[in-house]
């Protein structure tokens, strides 16, 4: 955790997302001064300083918005592929390299830039994903994160620190993770009892224990670390965990993994399938020597709070839209 004697705030790009704005309240919890960027006007409770910048891009008032900083976590980059890929990709790549060169220039001794394990591949078959491991993207969503991190160190990204978590899951998860819990909610067969793969994710909080930690420790400037939960597991025991945790049943029925794959792509969604259908395992015992980092919080433990917030969530909705 970063010391508290040093009064000057960290800097979070992108703190009204789902990963931005929980890292600010738990960085504030422990007495670090932060000064959360966001796109739109956001409420924070105090002591957390706010600051709506607008979309973030080479233009942006970067002097302002790092000024007086120590540290700076970059996760403003979109989680989600927009139409106009190559666009994107440039307007990724250059925000990143001024967020760089501003950095530098504040006098900022830290950034930490949240990136991918899709930098290095989509799936694994014989061995893990290592700090060893060379990139290797197979997408745009991975490709434009090497872009971003290689621009971040050509740009001189003072004492660059850079996080390569799998899928991150908690309380207020979108995407696949969410469209998976309420697939299995409304009872959604799913052809998924035939698929023998691991697969492994990161629970929120044990992603923001590690940036906390890389904030900190004299051993991350410019190195890479990888992160998951202790425990990996396969697709089918994944629904079957999460069925049990909301009170449903998990209806599982078997379809050859080829043949989804198949039918996937002729549809296009090749690849949103090979995200249940492949093995994805990571070994980041480099992390956890270099750092002395363990995750905090296990597996079971990080679908226990996720379902009962879901479970929570889902009920307060249905609520409402009986009102």
């Amino acid at each position: 955790m970063p010391t508290t004697a040093d009064s000057r705030p960290v800097v979070i790009l992108g703190a009204a997302g789902f990963i931005g704005r929980a890292l600010a309240v738990h960085l504030a919890a422990n007495g670090v001064a932060v000064r959360a960027v966001t796109r739109g006007a956001a409420t924070f409770a105090t002591p957390i300083e706010a600051r709506a910048a607008g979309t973030l891009d080479r233009n942006s008032d970067w002097h302002d918005l790092l000024s007086g900083a120590r540290a700076v976590v970059h996760l403003a980059s979109r989680a989600h592929v927009p139409a106009g890929d190559a666009a994107w990709f440039a307007a990724e790549r250059d925000t990143a390299a001024a967020i760089a060169s501003a950095a530098a220039a504040a006098g900022v001794q830290r950034t930490i830039l949240l990136s991918s394990i899709k930098v290095l591949g989509e799936t694994t078959t014989d061995r893990p994903f290592s700090a060893t491991s060379s990139p290797a993207p197979q997408d745009i969503y991975g490709r434009v994160k090497l872009a971003i991190e290689t621009a971040m160190q050509q740009h001189g990204a003072p004492g660059l620190t850079i996080i390569r978590p799998p899928l991150v899951y908690g309380p207020g998860v979108k995407g696949n993770f969410r469209a998976l819990l309420r697939s299995i909610d409304r009872g959604v067969p799913l052809p998924l009892a035939a698929i023998r793969n691991r697969r492994a994710f990161v629970f929120r909080d044990n992603l923001l224990a590690l940036i906390a930690t890389a904030l900190a420790h004299p051993a991350t400037d410019g190195q890479t670390f990888l992160v998951r939960d202790n425990d990996e597991i396969g697709t089918p025991q994944l629904v079957r965990e999460i069925a049990r945790r909301i009170g449903k049943r998990a209806r599982l029925f078997p379809v050859a993994p080829q043949l989804l794959r198949v039918a996937s792509t002729a549809i296009g969604r090749g690849d949103a399938a090979e995200r249940l259908i492949g093995s994805l395992t990571i070994d980041d015992s480099a992390t956890r020597t270099r750092l002395g980092w363990r995750p905090p919080i296990s597996l079971a433990e990080g679908l226990d709070i996720t379902c009962r917030w879901f479970v929570d969530a889902e009920g307060a909705r249905v609520r409402g839209s009986r009102l």
